[in-house]
Order: structure tokens, then C-alpha cells, then sequence
């Protein structure tokens, strides 16, 4: 699946197995790592009876309890596949808890889970900074953003700072980093996301990440730094076009974007 873009090739590629019965969590995150893809998903029966389905989440070289193009993806192949929900929304069950899933207007959104920790980077912002070679003058605000994956957030003053980030990879230090920069005012995003982890071969940057687009826009919208209803964009500095929706309703922020299926198929293992 390619998730937050309506054209395939331009967002965020995720593998779906729908039938991982026999498979252990060896077996699957070899196939994940096997398929240099971020992440790859594995779908079977819930055993949260408020849910529709399980996803298992993995990126090369670990587990993990929730991530946002994966959700999309995973919901998208199950929907594709047959799926039926028992109630209005689709409900998820997966290392965070029970994520619902709207279909609106030909895309899917989730609604973001809760954060895990908030507040400044304190003693992390030092290695961030060293990372991401900007002084703490380019800062504008930091903070936690974790909601499963610990992204450690950091906003800069445009959206051209972000494009231009010159990151040094030997200070990444197994830290997850996202990175927001605002667009002048009436661009068609308001705002641009990058985001970085690391990888088998070092660092990776991701094309468009759900859970870091979920989190800050609990932190940015909650801080007043954000409207309650936005478009981020994410992926440019890859060539891709990752186009992500951002509504808060009062309660909930629900995040979405479009999905497309681009293989479908038999995985053989």
C-alpha cells in the first residue's frame, strides 16, 4: 500500500500480510527487514472483542506498538480484502490499545492516540541539536511527542529551514526525530514534517509518518500554535508528495490522507 497520497509512488509505502497464521515475530520482522520497506504490518483476529482486527507492527530491527501509515494501510488491505466493521468505525487492536478508523471522504483517518510523554526535551535536546546541526537560536519550541514510537519533536521557523536541514548521522544516537517547520500563510500545507530514526544501514528518513503527524499535532494544536484543521505536508526532500489531514473535533484529532494499492499478491514464507 502507498498511504497519504492519492497517486501511487509519492507517499509512504507499507507491506500488508493479511493471513500471518504460523508466522512467529522472528519470521515477521525478517520479512520486514527483507522487504528495505519502513515498515510492514501482519493482520489477524482480534482478541480485544471491541476490535475488528490485529495489527503487528514492524520496522527493521523491532516491534513496534503503533505507528500511523501502518494503521491507514493495514485498514485500507483489510477493508479491500473483505472487511467488515462491527460498528460505524473500524476499530484496530494493536501494541497501544483499541485505534478507531473513520472512512471520510474517500481517505481514512485515525484518531490519534493519547501521548505517553509531554513536555521539553531537557537533557535530549543537546543530541538533537548536534544531529540536526542547528543552533538552539533556530528553535522556536521542543517537546516530547510520544504516542508509542518516542519521537522527540523540535519546530524551526519555516518550512525552507526544515527542507534545508543538513543532519549529521553519527550523532543520532538511536533517537527518533521529527521536525516542523511552518509554510508562509495560504500555501497549500501549513506546515512541513521531516523525520528521522535509525535504521539497519543508519539513519533513515521517513517519506510521511503518521504517529509523529498524530503526536505533534496534539502538542502543536494544544499549544495554539496550530489551527484545529490543517494539512502538513511531509516527503518533499524524497521526492514524494505525502499530503497528511489534521482535525481536531474538540475531543479527538484525527489524522488522515488517502491510500493506494500498488502490489497485490501470494507472500511465500
Amino acid at each position: 500500500m502507498d498511504v497519504f497520497t492519492d497517486r501511487a509512488l509519492l507517499g509512504n509505502p507499507v507491506a500488508v500480510v493479511l493471513d500471518p497464521e504460523g508466522l512467529d515475530a522472528a519470521e515477521m520482522l525478517a520479512f520486514t527487514e527483507w522487504t528495505n520497506l519502513s515498515e510492514a504490518t501482519f493482520v489477524g483476529p482480534p482478541s480485544d472483542p471491541g476490535a475488528d482486527y490485529s495489527v503487528r507492527i514492524f520496522c527493521p530491527g523491532r516491534e513496534l506498538p503503533f505507528a500511523g501509515h501502518p494503521t491507514l494501510g493495514s485498514c485500507h488491505a483489510w477493508l479491500a480484502a473483505g472487511g467488515v466493521p462491527k460498528g460505524a468505525d473500524v476499530v484496530q487492536e494493536c501494541g497501544v490499545g483499541l485505534v478507531r478508523i473513520r472512512r471520510s471522504e474517500g481517505t481514512l483517518v485515525f484518531a490519534a492516540p493519547p501521548l505517553r510523554r509531554t513536555g521539553p526535551l531537557g537533557d535530549d535536546l543537546d543530541a538533537v541539536l548536534r544531529f540536526l546541526r542547528v543552533h538552539q537560536d533556530d528553535v522556536i519550541d521542543h517537546a516530547w511527542c510520544d504516542n508509542g514510537p518516542p519521537w522527540r519533536g523540535v519546530l524551526l521557523g519555516s518550512a525552507e529551514k526544515v527542507l534545508a536541514l543538513d543532519i549529521d548521522p553519527s550523532a543520532l544516537d538511536g533517537m527518533d526525530v521529527g521536525v516542523i517547520g511552518p509554510h508562509p500563510q495560504g500555501s497549500e500545507a501549513a506546515f512541513e514534517i521531516r523525520t528521522f530514526f535509525a535504521g539497519n544501514s543508519g539513519v533513515a528518513e521517513d517519506p510521511v509518518t503518521g504517529s509523529f503527524n498524530a503526536a505533534a499535532a496534539r502538542w502543536l494544536i494544544g499549544s495554539g500554535r496550530a489551527p484545529d484543521r490543517y494539512v502538513a505536508a511531509q516527503g518533499t526532500a524524497l521526492g514524494r508528495a505525502g499530503r497528511v489531514t489534521v482535525e481536531s473535533d474538540g475531543g479527538d484529532i484525527w489524522i488522515g490522507g488517502h491510500c493506494v494499492t500498488v502490489v497485490e499478491g501470494s507472500v511465500l514464507i
